[in-house]
């Protein structure tokens, strides 16, 4: 598969980063903010996409999304929010022009192996960044509402979350144990390797068995390890 093609497995989470053009301020406002929620909203339940997680940073956007049946629909969602998020920017800013790279980065996530994992990278990028002292502290993630702490009845309950308890409450409270806990070695960097390198996020296991599906090799990796950052 040619190094620049980006990997989309039907019925498989990914992990998505979109960011500003040339690392550029997306969300200067909580209008804004808004603004790219309603949208993942309303473009995720007109194409049958599932949200498990989301993080909006100032200037990028982490997501994890479930495609359902068509790969397709991914990237149809993300052309369509980001279309609409340029328009919304430029309207207000006065201005013309891109509000995003032209690429977003994408990752298919091992649904057993790491999507809890990766969710748990994403809700805690801001705590990560020194944004805030707590997960719970940070507005725009998908954390406060998997904590049971608001309610964002369009947020989608992926299985692993599911499986932590037999109660809404229960899964609540063990989902906070969960992100609160320590991250077990080499967790960050393989999420992160994998979503900046364009590649699976999983064992080998997974790998080959994603492999034989789609009926070709798949897996690449790029030199050395990747470099640290913030994401």
């Amino acid at each position: 598969m040619p190094r620049n093609a980006r990997i989309i497995i039907d019925g498989f989470p990914h992990h998505i980063i979109q960011r500003g053009h040339n690392r550029q301020t997306v969300f200067s406002s909580d209008g804004d903010y808004l603004f790219y929620l309603d949208n993942l909203r309303e473009w995720k339940d007109t194409l049958g996409c599932k949200v498990y997680a989301y993080c909006l940073m100032t200037n990028h956007v982490h997501l994890i999304i479930d495609p359902g049946a068509n790969g397709r629909n991914l990237a149809m969602l993300m052309k369509r929010i980001a279309g609409r998020q340029t328009r919304h920017a430029n309207k207000i800013e006065k201005r013309s022009g891109t509000l995003w790279e032209g690429r977003y980065k994408s990752s298919p996530i091992s649904t057993k192996e790491y999507l809890l994992p990766c969710c748990r990278y994403v809700e805690l990028n801001a705590l990560r960044a020194g944004m805030v002292a707590a997960p719970e502290d940070y507005r725009w993630s998908s954390f406060r509402a998997k904590a049971g702490i608001t309610d964002l009845a369009w947020l989608d309950l992926d299985s692993g979350y599911l499986g932590l308890a037999t109660t809404a409450k229960k899964r609540q409270k063990k989902y906070r144990d969960y992100i609160l806990a320590a991250v077990p070695d080499g967790e960050i960097e393989q999420i992160r390797g994998a979503i900046q390198r364009g590649q699976l996020t999983g064992s080998d296991k997974f790998i080959e068995e994603i492999e034989a599906k789609v009926g070709k090799r798949i897996e690449f990796r790029g030199p050395g390890r990747p470099k640290k950052r913030i994401d």
